[in-house]
């Protein structure tokens, strides 16, 4: 099973997913390609120009610890709806 080196999250700026978190998983050309766990799996992850992308640098330890470990789609999603609760409680953007 592949492991995938993911550092960071990311907030989609423009287009139509918008205000949506994905986790970012490199660099290419001028674009990040970024995996959602589910639409954009991680064998077929988005670019996306990285104009239109507000990085999320600073993450909780918890999931910091868990992004290490991403191998497979699952670990994408559970990432993400970790996020998702933390910044519901400090009431920031992220679908």
């Amino acid at each position: 099973m592949e492991q995938y080196h993911a550092e960071m999250l990311a907030v989609s700026l423009a287009g139509h997913d918008k205000g949506k978190c994905y986790v970012v998983l490199g660099q290419e050309n001028g674009f990040f390609l970024l995996s959602d766990g589910k639409y954009k799996p991680l064998e077929r992850p988005k670019k996306k120009n990285q104009k239109h992308v507000q990085l999320i640098r600073h993450l909780p330890q918890e999931i910091a610890g868990k992004m290490d470990r991403i191998s497979q789609d699952a670990d994408v999603k559970e990432v993400l709806k970790l996020y998702r609760r933390r910044s519901d409680a400090s009431q920031e953007d992220c679908e």
